[in-house]
């Protein structure tokens, strides 16, 4: 692209370069053979339908050029990649959670089973998934958005397919999606005084590690059915606000 690209201020020098290129792939071999095949098409009696080149070397029936699991594995590697070069963003992600989980286990602090007591455990649960959901949500939704032209371009390219793409990168971005409940479970947990207990904490994380995931899954279905990150950031409290509810 940059070498047929004309730049400002330099028409006449790219223009010339690119006349040499076309020029000597205009006498290159396989000019000539696209040339022969095009000619030998037209030639043949009732050739008004456009001519369409065969497919590539080592494409499949189906139109890719590896398997499924080609696919997968190559996705999960650069979606791990994607994650692996930006560790500051895992830092503040996790540290953003700590503080949040400290601000509410600080305000419901050592909740006892009165009356008031059970009501202020329902506004923390509450809390729960309101900081699960909009947290992850928008999460996705800042980053797969500007992801999108780039997969839709590579999908058109018959690349990968679609349901390779989508597990790729969930399991990639798995574990931090598993780290942020747990670290925001395991400080408000204890600090609001909820039923102690191992099995009735690990049902606690179970759930809110549910509900981080499925608030992914949401985020990627805003931002797919959305042209552009405003749009998504603007559709997405409304669409989320009545699920919570």
């Amino acid at each position: 692209v940059q070498m047929l690209a004309i730049a400002p201020a330099k028409e006449t020098e790219c223009r010339d370069t690119i006349k040499k290129i076309c020029d000597s792939f205009a006498v290159s071999p396989i000019a000539r053979d696209v040339l022969e095949t095009a000619s030998a098409f037209s030639s043949k009696p009732g050739s008004d339908e456009p001519y369409f080149l065969g497919p590539a070397d080592g494409v499949s029936s189906i139109g890719y050029r590896s398997s499924w699991w080609t696919q997968f594995y190559c996705i999960l590697w650069r979606s791990w990649l994607s994650v692996l070069k930006d560790p500051m963003l895992v830092k503040v992600r996790l540290l953003q959670t700590a503080m949040v989980a400290m601000l509410i286990g600080s305000i419901y602090f050592g909740q006892v089973l009165d009356q008031d007591g059970v009501m202020n455990i329902n506004g923390s649960l509450f809390l729960f998934l309101t900081s699960m959901t909009f947290q992850n949500v928008f999460a996705v939704i800042n980053v797969f958005s500007a992801e999108l032209p780039v997969f839709l371009r590579e999908k058109r390219s018959r690349l990968y397919r679609v349901d390779t793409y989508f597990l790729g990168k969930t399991i990639a971005e798995l574990p931090l999606f598993i780290a942020v409940p747990f670290v925001f479970t395991s400080i408000t947990y204890p600090m609001i005084g909820l039923k102690a207990g191992i099995t009735h904490y690990i049902t606690t994380l179970f759930i809110v590690t549910l509900v981080a995931n499925v608030s992914t899954s949401f985020g990627y279905l805003i931002s797919c059915a959305s042209s552009s990150i405003s749009m998504a950031l603007s559709v997405g409290p409304p669409v989320v606000i009545p699920f919570l509810i």
